[in-house]
């Protein structure tokens, strides 16, 4: 039986929602999975999915405002003091390497530190495959270009470029890649997986299924969203931790892949899980674009792949923003049918966990 130790980080909530996908197949296949993550919300996250976790510690995490905006020097003093602190990344490392023991694999998505160092070090590095969005890793080497000293983006970039590529595998993902884009079975170049909708029917009512994650906070630009969207006579399946306490919210959903493949327009950040599920299932979706820079290239590619979308920005004033959602909104939400690329959405979910499924059980069987 293939043993996996799967490490998703809880920033945001795309590698969890990745990870839960993967560890029910892979369980499924027969693979035995145990899942470790980064706080306890993340836990409670991963729950409602049905997946027990444990928490590797709470030492690492990237930072965040209340409108999902990167807060960059805070996030870079944050992951230096995890690196430099012998009580932090040196006691990961140890709870890792005894728990890896036991396992075939250290999965690690996205890029946590730890497994980055366990990755290019000869004890453990036949073990370590790191998952991760494409943009995500140019995000990473990136973080430090035009910052400081001129040598120091470059040098950066070489240097933890290196440590990634030292490890077992890569897996690196996107909402766009076709199942054929595999190099070798070193590198691996997968569309991201995706949740397979429910067939049920439509409710009958024009609907926005609406997902924002955990960094989102700010009830201002929550209530202009929910506005705008009322305004052009659609309801609103809404999903986001950050609002939970608010009327009408819901921490997390199970389902909301069914409501997105049903929906009319989907509404979201524009992170690789929310566009993934808006390629598969053809339904139109509104980008909120926010000072990340991963997803900033999302948008990007959104745009240059022609993938049926409007964009909208927060500026501070809410009724400019329920404004914008409106336009957007109303601009896509006259589109085709949901039945007319339900079944078809439904063949390539599959396809895409099977294929995820599929390598990753083939590298526990290949010798390192």
């Amino acid at each position: 039986m293939p043993r996996i130790l799967y490490l998703a980080t809880a920033d945001a909530r795309g590698h969890l929602m990745r990870a839960q996908l993967l560890v029910h197949a892979l369980r499924q296949a027969g693979a035995d999975v145990d899942v470790v993550t980064t706080s306890h919300a993340g836990c409670a996250f991963l729950r409602g999915f049905g997946i027990q976790a444990r928490i590797l510690s709470h030492d690492y995490a990237m930072q965040f405002d209340p409108r999902q905006n990167m807060l960059r020097q805070a996030s870079n003093r944050n992951v230096a003091g995890y690196m430099a602190n012998p009580t932090k990344m040196l006691r990961d490392i140890w709870r890792l390497q005894r728990a890896l023991r036991a396992n075939d694999l250290l999965i690690s998505d996205s890029f946590h530190p730890a497994a980055i160092v366990m990755g290019m070090l000869p004890p453990w590095r036949r073990k370590v495959v790191h998952v991760y969005g494409g943009s995500l890793r140019e995000a990473v080497l990136g973080n430090f270009d035009g910052i400081g000293p001129a040598f120091f983006g470059p040098l950066f970039r070489r240097c933890v470029g290196w440590q990634i590529d030292a490890a077992r595998a890569r897996f690196e993902h996107d909402f766009a890649y076709a199942l054929g884009d595999a190099v070798d079975l070193r590198d691996h170049r997968l569309p991201t997986p995706v949740a397979i909708a429910g067939p049920q029917p439509c409710t009958g009512r024009a609907e926005a299924a609406v997902y924002l994650n955990p960094h989102f906070r700010d009830t201002a630009l929550a209530d202009a969203l929910c506005a705008g969207i009322a305004d052009v006579g659609l309801s609103a399946h809404r999903v986001g931790e950050g609002y939970a306490a608010s009327r009408g919210w819901l921490s997390v959903d199970p389902d909301w892949a069914t409501h997105a493949a049903h929906a009319d327009v989907i509404v979201s950040a524009p992170g690789m899980a929310a566009l993934s599920v808006a390629t598969v299932y053809g339904r139109p979706i509104v980008l909120v674009l926010t000072d990340q820079p991963e997803q900033a290239t999302n948008a990007r590619r959104a745009m240059q792949l022609r993938i049926r979308h409007r964009t909208v920005t927060w500026r501070g004033d809410a009724l400019d923003f329920q404004r914008q959602v409106a336009a957007a909104v109303a601009g896509l939400a006259a589109g085709a049918p949901v039945s007319a690329t339900l079944a078809s959405g439904i063949v390539q979910a599959q396809a895409r966990v099977d294929a995820w499924t599929d390598r990753l059980l083939a590298l526990c069987a290949t010798p390192a």
